[in-house]
């Protein structure tokens, strides 16, 4: 090989490699693929605001971290923070709780469930809420859901007929999706059961205008650190009905008189001989996790509106690079407004089960946790409550739930980190198809 001729090959070899390395995310070397990875950590909760961090110190400052331990309800955090949970909701009354999980269980209670009493709920929900169902006394049925990741209307509907003794329906409103809540609130008006709404993750979500958890006779929303209000653990039930709100006070540990040191429960004479007649469980949320709540209430609207447009700039990555291979649930004509924190898909129905497992365990090798509703470990797969078990088929629920994959949406990465989150899903996905 001549002198010229050598230079000539060296130099288009580095061309080349400047070029390839200019795209760190899709590397070849040799005749492989440099994958991408992210490092960021998925489950990283929405910060407390300095001001919450503040009034949680002078909370500890004081020593007054029960609810109870103040001159009057103004003076209390905890009332002064369901006050603004209820002012954004909509609600009249609301009483703050230790957890969702106690408010799910409360809301029936509250409600007439008696022991042993059928209660419908969503074949695809979170565990806490069958734990409520059997918390409460009652037993669970199970309705099926859909490829939307919501209650299917037309199985509610038989499953109203099948069981006719169930008085009580709550509809879970997962990942923040609502079912069609006005065919919801007719058919348990048409049979006679009343409807209950779990709200953790649709804090801010809108049904025709109003704020979701108004179609049934009460709702719970969440501040478990991977909702929209972060206090570690933490609920509110809320409700427009005199006597739901008076027993939810006086079960969570408002005794003697001191339901006068609220601000959103009714008047005395609707409590009357409560403290007497029913129990107190001790579910009160203390002062020092209202303290670190309330701020946040004033902050939701912004970063709704930040989550929501990482969400729809992500669905347009993927659906423009791999929507043939999925399918992102869409929204029920009827909400108005979504709170997008977090991403599902349903992987498509050529995939097999054994390249869903693969594409799973690819994305957590390039450090993106993504999870499968229907792992047989997933609290949300309802195969797993061996406490509740379903006794009916649910083949539609199990079916959706073999390919619906879930991934957070933290407030607090980077824009350019959701781009790389994508890059890992279509390299991955891609990968174990090849």
């Amino acid at each position: 090989m001549n002198f010229k001729l050598a230079i000539t090959l060296i130099s288009l070899v580095t061309a080349s490699e400047s070029i390839l390395s200019s795209n760190p995310t899709s590397q070849k070397v040799g005749t492989s693929l440099k994958r991408t990875f992210l490092t960021r950590d998925i489950k990283t909760p929405d910060p407390i605001p300095e001001e919450g961090q503040k009034a949680a110190l002078e909370v500890m400052s004081t020593g007054r971290l029960y609810r109870y331990n103040v001159k009057d309800a103004e003076s209390s955090m905890v009332s002064q923070c369901e006050k603004e949970v209820a002012a954004y909701t909509g609600h009249k009354y609301c009483v703050a709780l230790n957890s969702c999980g106690s408010a799910l269980m409360l809301m029936l209670k509250c409600t007439g469930l008696e022991h042993g009493g059928e209660v419908l709920s969503n074949a695809f929900t979170f565990g806490a809420v069958p734990s409520a169902i059997e918390h409460a006394g009652g037993k669970a049925v199970y309705v099926e859901s859909n490829y939307d990741h919501v209650m299917d209307i037309n199985d509610l509907e038989m499953k109203l007929v099948a069981y006719p003794n169930c008085k009580h329906v709550m509809v879970s409103h997962m990942r923040g999706k609502l079912a069609d809540m006005d065919a919801v609130a007719d058919a348990c008006k048409r049979h006679g059961a009343v409807l209950v709404e779990d709200c953790a993750h649709s804090l801010g979500v809108r049904w025709q205008g109003t704020h979701s958890g108004h179609k049934g006779i009460a709702s719970a929303v969440s501040s478990q650190s991977y909702k929209m209000l972060n206090s570690g653990e933490g609920g509110f039930l809320l409700t427009d009905d005199d006597e739901i709100a008076a027993k939810a006070a006086v079960y969570a540990g408002a005794y003697e008189k001191l339901s006068n040191k609220h601000m959103t429960v009714p008047g005395e004479e609707v409590f009357a001989n409560l403290p007497v007649e029913i129990p107190n469980y001790s579910l009160r949320m203390s002062a020092l996790a209202a303290a670190v709540i309330k701020p946040q209430v004033a902050t939701l609207d912004e970063r709704i509106e930040k989550y929501n447009a990482r969400y729809h700039k992500v669905c347009q990555m993927l659906e423009e690079r791999v929507g043939h291979l999925m399918t992102i649930p869409s929204l029920t004509p009827g909400v108005t407004k979504m709170v997008h924190d977090s991403l599902q898909f349903n992987l498509d129905k050529s995939i097999t089960e054994e390249q869903v497992e693969a594409f799973i365990k690819d994305c957590g090798k390039h450090g993106l946790p993504v999870e499968l509703f229907g792992s047989k470990s997933n609290a949300r797969n309802f195969v797993n409550w061996g406490f509740a078990p379903a006794e009916d088929p649910l083949p539609l629920t199990a079916e959706m739930l073999s390919r619906a994959a879930d991934v957070r949406m933290p407030l607090m990465w980077a824009d350019e980190d959701f781009e790389t989150m994508v890059d890992v899903i279509c390299e991955s996905l891609e990968s174990v198809l090849e």
